[in-house]
């Protein structure tokens, strides 16, 4: 059996008049679902610092900070049914971050080039995130 591919995924949270998830979808990819900021880690980072730069990476938001790790998941690809090991963090965003706007993902990466459309979304969330990445959120505790 292969090694499971380390993963954070991240759980970024405001607090207005109540809490409010950060969440996206691809721009001209409506199949992808929305999601949450994740991916894997890079050879010798902290998952932590992973969790900040994929938010960064996949949002452009550089003000979330890490609160806790919340959750780890160990469930296959859903499409390549290759190991996955996913460590789920809470992120606080500040009040003031704005509503929503358009990202287009810089770098070298997988993800070069997509453009993604990030909101806040109230909590309880009405649909459920792509990959069944909101299976833990039942369990945050705000």
């Amino acid at each position: 059996m292969s090694r499971p591919r380390i993963r954070v995924a991240a759980y970024v949270v405001r607090c207005r008049e109540g809490a409010e998830l950060l969440v996206f979808d691809h721009v001209g990819m409506a199949e992808a679902g929305t999601q949450i900021p994740a991916g894997g880690i890079e050879p010798g980072e902290e998952l932590p610092r992973a969790v900040l730069r994929e938010v960064a990476e996949e949002t452009g938001l550089l003000t979330a900070v890490v609160v806790r790790p919340t959750a780890v998941d160990e469930r296959p690809h859903p499409q390549t049914r290759e190991p996955r090991r996913t460590t789920f963090f809470l992120l606080r965003a500040p009040d003031d971050t704005p509503d929503a706007w358009v990202h287009r993902v810089r770098g070298d990466g997988a993800d070069a080039g997509l453009t993604f459309a990030c909101r806040f979304e109230a909590l309880p969330l009405r649909r459920p995130l792509a990959d069944g990445q909101d299976a833990w959120l039942g369990d945050l505790e705000l």
